[in-house]
């Protein structure tokens, strides 16, 4: 498999697969709002598809929809002094039709849960502002409206690729697939404006191939890892603030540092492999390669019963959860595991050790999933890889207990489940001596 073969075949895999489905949901949220506020019957009149969906650059899992209703603006007097009553008669209406789905208004907008992803429905009303469509979206926490410009970021992205081909979608969407694997929480407009900058000062990669996509990779690993700290950015088009939620350099450097490794290996299966640690396991294994099977660790004298938490839910990473644990030794302390991984020592055998979220901005309620993975010959020949997914078993649903049995360079993964989808994950390295 050629690197463009595999960059093709990576792409294919990460598309919405469930557009029918999504585009139904926006068309009955519409006709609803409409026969309401309106009394009339469209299904695509005066909805103004947002988000990542609305610029062309989600992925495969997405799970929050974005949709501005408009609001008619005779309606403007009624609200005006009002947001809080504005959410609340528009949840009214959306549990008219949907009397058995949840449904809350939630400060700014009014969420829809349904079974495989969210719909975010915000009323507005349009403001002109010279040639420039604004809209004024309620915000009930102020008691006030706040302006959005989403039709001027959507714009700015449809003359980018007229100009320059459809190198930047096709980069947000990679990008995606990184930080849903990474647990990076990056929010989809801020990728949307990093790539935009990106290749805006970069020509060579206009209208470009999937054969030099893993340079295109490398070149913006490279440009991330090197970008300045800060706490927000403007969105292209409309120069709205977009907030950091997470510094993203790091995980970038570590990104750069295995796509230069990717291309300059010959070997197609270690190539792909090391593209699969960057992107996870929608990036096809080489066709080279020895298939994942259980037949064949079988017949080696060991099983491997890993899952992959992508199998079973969801993930679209959007908040931020950090991972440590406590190393102990008959019932006390020895020391944290991050502390021990930052001074390069390792686990002794026959320890205690409690895996425990440090921080999150994940708001309860929540659930939290585990995978413990064994890695190592000793792992195989007493067949106990693990990596399935697991429950928590300490802290009333938070933590992890296990056990340091036998050596390997071990790892333990905590995912953060919110409505049924994986919105943060943190690693962290257990290696036992």
């Amino acid at each position: 498999m050629t690197t463009s073969q595999s960059f093709s075949k990576f792409l294919e895999n990460i598309k919405v697969d469930n557009s029918d489905k999504i585009s139904d949901r926006y068309h009955e949220i519409t006709k609803k709002l409409n026969k309401t506020f309106r009394d009339t019957d469209s299904e695509v009149d005066n909805c103004l598809r947002v988000g990542s969906y609305g610029r062309y650059t989600g992925i495969k899992g997405i799970s929050d929809l974005d949709m501005l209703y408009i609001m008619p603006s005779s309606k403007w007097n009624e609200y005006k002094n009002d947001p809080d009553k504005l959410l609340k008669d528009v949840k009214a209406a959306l549990k008219e039709r949907y009397p058995n789905t949840k449904i809350k208004d939630d400060r700014l907008v009014v969420d829809v849960f349904f079974t495989d992803f969210k719909f975010e429905v915000q009323p507005v009303f349009e403001e002109q502002d010279g040639d420039e469509t604004n809209y004024k979206f309620p915000d009930v926490k102020y008691n006030s409206y706040r302006i959005t410009k989403p039709k001027q970021e959507q714009a700015e992205m449809t003359s980018f690729r007229q100009e320059h081909g459809d190198t930047h979608r096709l980069l947000c969407k990679m990008m995606r697939a990184w930080k849903n694997n990474v647990g990076l929480a990056m929010c989809g407009l801020l990728i949307d404006t990093l790539t935009h900058r990106f290749l805006s000062e970069h020509s060579e990669y206009d209208h470009a191939g999937t054969s030099v996509f893993d340079e295109l990779c490398r070149d913006f690993f490279d440009y991330l890892k090197d970008e300045p700290k800060k706490d927000h950015y403007q969105a292209l088009g409309s120069g709205q603030d977009i907030k950091v939620k997470k510094q993203f350099q790091t995980k970038a450097k570590k990104a750069y540092n295995k796509a230069v490794e990717a291309i300059d290996e010959t070997d197609e299966a270690k190539r792909n492999d090391l593209w699969r640690e960057i992107f996870g396991r929608q990036f096809p294994k080489a066709t080279c390669a020895v298939t994942e099977s259980r037949e064949f660790s079988s017949s080696a004298g060991y099983t491997d019963p890993e899952q992959f938490i992508e199998d079973l839910y969801p993930v679209d990473i959007r908040y931020n959860v950090t991972l440590d644990c406590e190393v102990k030794r008959n019932g006390f302390r020895e020391a944290l595991l991050s502390k021990l991984l930052a001074s390069g020592q390792r686990v002794s055998r026959v320890r205690s050790l409690d895996f425990f979220i440090v921080t999150t901005d994940v708001v309860q309620p929540f659930e939290v999933k585990w995978k413990v993975r064994n890695v190592g010959d000793e792992a195989k020949r007493r067949n106990c890889l693990r990596g399935e997914i697991i429950n928590s078993n300490r802290n009333g649903g938070l933590a992890r207990h296990e056990s340091s049995d036998f050596c390997g360079p071990h790892y333990v993964e905590c995912y953060i489940l919110k409505d049924g989808i994986v919105v943060a994950r943190d690693r962290i390295s257990v290696p036992i001596e």
